[in-house]
This record gives structure tokens, C-alpha cells and sequence, in this order.
């Protein structure tokens, strides 16, 4: 993985305004790839990053970003595959892809509208007496008028 690591070249184009050396001192960059892989097995977000472990979660999420952008984890993946490809053997001329993990755009046409979507309330034909309810009783005064 380190050979991959793209290497942080300052930009020359840009005039800094602090003395150089001056600031804090860029992480390790195998604590940074440990901390993007913590985010991605967890699912967490970056800013819930253990601090104390992998540093700033800002940082290691700018890196995440810039490392993208270079090519670095499509690099990692190609190197991780030709080496398993070298120990176990890859049959390239037969792939084979799960069906659960793509949709079926054209499911909807052939299936049709979800059963628990076909009677909403406001589409049902209202009850015969012009109320859903009826009461038991007819007349609804109790009391003798006064």
C-alpha cells in the first residue's frame, strides 16, 4: 500500500504567509488509511473518527478526498486483485455478477403498483349514510329538554 500512497507536493503557484516548517506536522499516512477504513467498516461519520488514534477527522477526510482524486484506491484495488490473481488464480473468462445486487428497471411494468399501495383512503368510495360511523342509538339527545 505505501509505494501507492500519492506523496503531498506543495503548491508552488501559492505564497504562504507563515515561516516554513511552521504549522503542524502532516499525519502518518498509514494512521490516515487505518482511519478511512475504520469510516468504511463502521459506516460512521467522519467527525465520530477516534481522534486519539488517527488524528483530525477533517484532515484524514481531505486526504480521503485528495487520495480519490489521484487514483490511489482504484490503483490499490487493481494491485490487490493482479496479487490474488498471482497466489489463488482468477478465471477471467468466466465472471459472473449476483442478480440481487442490480435493480430491475422495468420490474414495475411487469409486476405491478405494491399491494399495500393499491387502496389508498382518500381514493375508496365513501360509506352510504355520508359518515363512517353509525351510532347505536338514534337519537343522540339523552337528556329530556328543559
Amino acid at each position: 500500500m505505501e509505494p501507492l500512497i500519492p506523496k503531498r507536493e506543495r503548491d508552488k503557484a501559492r505564497t504562504f504567509q507563515r515561516r516554513p516548517g511552521g504549522g503542524r506536522k502532516p499525519i502518518d499516512p498509514r494512521k490516515v488509511f487505518e482511519g478511512i477504513v475504520y469510516v468504511l467498516r463502521t459506516g460512521c461519520q467522519w467527525k465520530a473518527l477516534p481522534k486519539q488514534q488517527y488524528g483530525s477527522a477533517s484532515s484524514v477526510h481531505q486526504y480521503c478526498r485528495d487520495w480519490l482524486k489521484s487514483g490511489f484506491f482504484l490503483a490499490l484495488w487493481r494491485a490487490g486483485l493482479a496479487e490474488y490473481d498471482e497466489m489463488e488464480g482468477i478465471a477471467w473468462k468466466w465472471q459472473s455478477i449476483d442478480g440481487v445486487m442490480v435493480k430491475a428497471p422495468l420490474a414495475k411494468e411487469a409486476v405491478g403498483p405494491n399491494p399495500t399501495d393499491r387502496g389508498n383512503k382518500w381514493e375508496q368510495a365513501p360509506c352510504a349514510g355520508g359518515r363512517a360511523w353509525r351510532p347505536a342509538v338514534a337519537d343522540r339527545h339523552r337528556s329530556p329538554p328543559a
